[in-house]
């Protein structure tokens, strides 16, 4: 393999300029890029919680047959004694509707499983907000960088230098481009997200039936 002029193999070969690029990018964007970048920083630290959060819950659904087993059967004590041993939220509302000594009620079922709902749901309302801001504020980012070059473009004096209408035009692609980039990459963990909030919530209130229905 030979190496280049730093020693880096030619496959691995490190361009120092990429980082200067793509700050020059940035600022070309101009301010709209700085909120932008927030809600990219936001948009990914949201989905690093929820990915961390739902991977702690794997095998729900195997969980949910082993429990409706049980408790078809009519062995709740079973159903109980193995969700002391587990995790999740399938086995919190097991614990929750079987450490009373008295049957629980229907009403009691579905209050326990709408005390579930906020960590299940977390964070979710808040996603679908930057999917649709970041898109907008690329669009502002755009409208800006357009005024800015119809600015140049109608001033009293000739424009000599070109590149300060293209600056205006670069400010609104590069807005646009971030903008919508932030959307997709967060549109497709939210309805992942979503789509698992939906069963997990299925899966409880069914669970939640059972477990009443178990007590009687």
């Amino acid at each position: 393999m030979s190496l280049g002029p730093s020693g880096v193999g030619r496959g691995r070969r490190y361009h120092p300029h990429v980082m200067s690029e793509l700050i020059e990018i940035f600022r070309a964007g101009g301010w709209v890029m700085y909120p932008l970048l927030g809600l990219s920083v936001l948009a990914g630290t949201l989905v690093v919680e929820r990915l961390i959060f739902w991977a702690s819950n794997m095998g729900n659904a195997r969980r949910f047959g082993l429990y409706l087993a049980d408790l078809q059967a009519g062995n709740r004590s079973g159903a109980i004694a193995r969700a002391r041993d587990d995790r999740g939220v399938l086995s919190r509302l097991v614990r929750m509707l079987g450490s009373s000594q008295t049957a629980p009620s229907e009403g009691v079922g579905v209050a326990a499983v709408e005390s579930l709902r906020p960590p299940i749901e977390r964070f979710s309302a808040l996603l679908g907000v930057i999917i649709a801001a970041a898109p907008l504020l690329g669009i502002l980012g755009t409208v800006t960088g357009i005024i800015k070059s119809f600015d140049l473009l109608g001033a009293a004096t000739a424009v000599s230098d070109p590149t300060a209408v293209a600056g205006g035009i670069a400010e609104a692609l590069y807005t646009t481009a971030f903008g919508l980039m932030i959307a997709l990459l967060a549109v497709f963990p939210h309805a992942l997200f979503r789509a698992r909030s939906e069963r997990t919530l299925a899966r409880l209130e069914a669970l939640a039936g059972a477990m009443v229905d178990a007590a009687d």
